[in-house]
């Protein structure tokens, strides 16, 4: 591998520190529209980088449609311009007045959310003709992930007709997260996201011949978005293609995107004959996942030892080549809540680490 990933400033940059490469995700982002058929096929994720920065790059490529997980990203994503934004969360408590208060506060942005039972219709109805507006949701469907929505079939049509005739409310569609599919094996994977869809089928076709409107359809995780995107009723949602991470190149060795966020981090103690201590502890790095949690460049063979808040201690028969200080680079198994756990990061151009961008929606609360 070539150190395209390497700095020239790195005396400049305190670690441990996220970069990020510009040229890179405009790349991706190329890509990402190829794949799907055109950018109007794509509603990319937001919550992978929560940038109003890389929101711009997008619309830049002509990306309109966006989809978040949080009133926070949703606000973000409004006020750098973006027109059509998903919250796929389905709000509850004070949810709901925030998700009032976001459809009022932008009313240039085209506001959506999920639903996925009848007492939740209800409170937003409710709330929907208390505050004097219309809002949007989609019915959300349980295709296998058993994380939210409700499964396709007399329950779900209920659901979505009580939206449909709810005063207050508007429904604007289907959704149907498949993040449960992801399999190394192309073929595997193919029939088993061919397998989820046909019971959002099956329900688009009872939903219409009960009269219903069903205006869109947004489904897929990244490991299935090109495949689904053969179906051009569907947008598809694809997020960490966007900046990809070594977790989605397992996964998905099929799919083929640039590494364009990078950890930056030091050694910081030197314990043992044998070990390395670098400041990229659970604070700095996502620890949801088994390690390696992050791919140490130029250091692949070293084994973690320990992992905690401040500190990843790292076995390996060359420590000694290394000193207190010396710079590694690393990409994040999984960079989504990697990102939500750095306050800024660096864009690289040129390579050199040039601007500092706000990671503004790690926040839970903007404004809203």
């Amino acid at each position: 591998m070539s150190d395209w990933f390497r700095i020239s400033n790195e005396g400049d940059v305190p670690s441990p520190a996220l970069l990020l490469y510009p040229d890179r995700i405009e790349e991706n982002l190329r890509r990402m529209i190829t794949l799907a058929g055109g950018a109007d096929r794509l509603r990319p994720h937001v919550k992978t980088h929560k940038l109003q920065q890389v929101i711009a790059l997008k619309l830049r490529a002509g990306i309109t449609k966006f989809k978040t997980a949080t009133i926070a990203e949703a606000e973000m994503t409004a006020a750098a311009g973006g027109r059509d934004v998903l919250l796929a969360y389905q709000p509850v408590g004070p949810g709901i007045r925030r998700f009032v208060e976001l459809v009022k506060a932008f009313p240039q942005t085209r506001f959506a959310g999920l639903v996925d039972n009848p007492r939740t219709v209800e409170e937003l109805s409710r709330a929907a003709q208390s505050a004097g507006v219309t809002l949007d949701f989609y019915l959300d469907l349980n295709v296998g992930m058993n994380r939210t929505g409700i499964t396709p079939g007399d329950g779900a049509a209920a659901v979505y007709r009580a939206l449909a005739t709810s005063p207050g409310l508007r429904a604007t569609g289907l959704h149907a997260y498949d993040g449960h599919l992801h399999n190394s094996d192309h073929a595997a994977l193919k029939q088993a996201v061919e397998e989820a869809f046909q019971t959002v089928t099956a329900l688009v076709q009872r939903l219409q011949a009960e009269g219903l409107v069903v205006p869109r359809i947004i489904a897929s995780g990244t490991p299935t978005f090109p495949l689904l995107a053969k179906h051009s009723e569907v947008e598809v949602g694809a997020g960490t293609t966007v900046l990809w991470d070594f977790g989605q190149t397992e996964t998905s060795p099929e799919l083929n995107f640039l590494n364009a966020a990078i950890l930056l981090t030091r050694v910081v103690s030197k314990p043992t004959p044998t070990r390395l201590t670098l400041d990229l502890g659970h604070k700095a790095v996502a620890s949801e996942m088994p390690h390696p949690r992050v791919r140490l460049l130029g250091l692949e063979e070293a084994v973690f030892a320990m992992h905690s808040e401040e500190h990843l201690v790292v076995e390996t028969p060359r420590a000694d080549e290394f000193q207190v200080g010396a710079v590694f680079y690393g990409i994040p198994r999984h960079v989504c809540p990697t990102v939500a756990l750095h306050s800024e990061v660096w864009a690289v151009r040129e390579g050199r680490a040039a601007e500092r961008w706000e990671v503004t929606a790690r926040q839970r609360r903007i404004t809203i």
